[in-house]
């Protein structure tokens, strides 16, 4: 998108004029460590995607069809009130957040439902929606009027020029996620997550870079999801990552943004503390990256080890997630959009 600056340069842009955030070079250095003792125990890799069980294992069509259909949706699963979350039960679990999407959809095609075929979700009704992402609890998935839309919109594009399917997009853009990051967000503009910050067009493209993450990790990086520039993807900014980093102490909050989180102040897209949470968080995770890196480098036994934003990115949501607990007394940012 012409004008608009990538997310790795408005991070930094960001991060060195943001007022009430701030990436803090000890903190980076702990994450650094500790992403340093991942690769060498081996348990840091593209195949780290696949582990968790929701998630497809094929490497095919298919695969990338259920990549998209769920990146599409993957926005806005925080509950106002833990005691009223949308769950999904599958595989004899009850699933929250993201994964009560992951869940829904996989119910969905055991039943028989092409949940993920654009000629089923180009126009699908309310009524039909609600049936195949219906809860097991009391609470529906949020936002439902918002997510229809999108569907309908993604589904039309893919139908209309990319002959019903996303893998058409992946094989136009020569192995490139930079070329396929900008037809994601030129073609699809329900992923055009930007904002205007100090008069310059900033971007976070947070499920544009997360869809092409997931493709790579769907495929090992290979077939499909082999692209030659994979590194130039940043961490996907949300609300959940940023509680990580500030855990860690590679984020810091003013006193004044503090007070105002905890006090569930509702932000909005494009509100100057949610763009500078979320730039420095990506920010932060590519100095977390560099520096883990130049770390790795320096160890003859790791050095060339797979190392990227992505990666960094999964151990810190997967991280927040099994050690809620311990970060619950850290406010995220809550607000209710399509970017994340």
């Amino acid at each position: 998108m012409a004008g608009v600056m990538s997310p790795r340069d408005s991070a930094r842009l960001i991060a060195e004029t943001a007022k009430d955030v701030t990436v803090d070079a000890v903190g980076v250095g702990k994450v650094a460590e500790l992403i340093m003792d991942l690769v060498k125990k081996q348990s840091f890799s593209v195949k780290m995607w696949k582990e968790h069980e929701l998630n497809p294992k094929t490497m095919d069509k298919a695969a990338v069809d259920w990549v998209f259909l769920a990146d599409t949706l993957n926005f806005s699963f925080w509950s106002a009130d833990d005691q009223k979350k949308y769950v999904v039960k599958y595989g004899g679990k009850e699933h929250t957040g993201y994964w009560s999407l992951c869940a829904a959809i996989n119910r969905a095609l055991d039943e028989g439902v092409k949940i993920t075929d654009p000629m089923f979700y180009a126009n699908i009704s309310k009524d039909k929606f609600l049936e195949v992402f219906r809860s097991d609890s009391d609470t529906e998935i949020p936002m439902v009027d918002e997510r229809i839309e999108v569907l309908h919109e993604a589904g039309k594009v893919l139908l209309e020029s990319y002959n019903g399917s996303f893998v058409n997009c992946i094989k136009q853009c020569d192995k490139s996620a930079q070329k396929l990051l900008q037809l994601i967000v030129t073609k699809f503009p329900a992923y055009r997550d930007t904002a205007t910050y100090n008069g310059k067009e900033v971007s976070f493209y947070k499920r544009a870079q997360i869809l092409i993450a997931d493709i790579w990790g769907a495929c090992e990086g290979k077939g499909l999801g082999e692209f030659t520039d994979i590194d130039t993807i940043t961490m996907f900014a949300d609300y959940r990552i940023p509680q990580a980093l500030v855990y860690f102490g590679a984020l810091k909050y003013s006193n004044t943004l503090m007070e105002k989180l905890k006090k569930d102040t509702m932000m909005k897209t494009g509100d100057r503390e949610e763009v500078e949470i979320r730039g420095c968080s990506i920010w932060a995770t590519e100095l977390v990256r560099d520096e883990a890196r130049k770390r790795l480098d320096a160890d003859p036994e790791t050095k060339g080890a797979e190392i990227n934003a992505i990666l960094i990115d999964h151990y810190l949501w997967d991280y927040r997630r099994d050690h809620a607990d311990k970060m619950a007394h850290i406010p995220f940012h809550k607000i209710r959009c399509i970017y994340y």
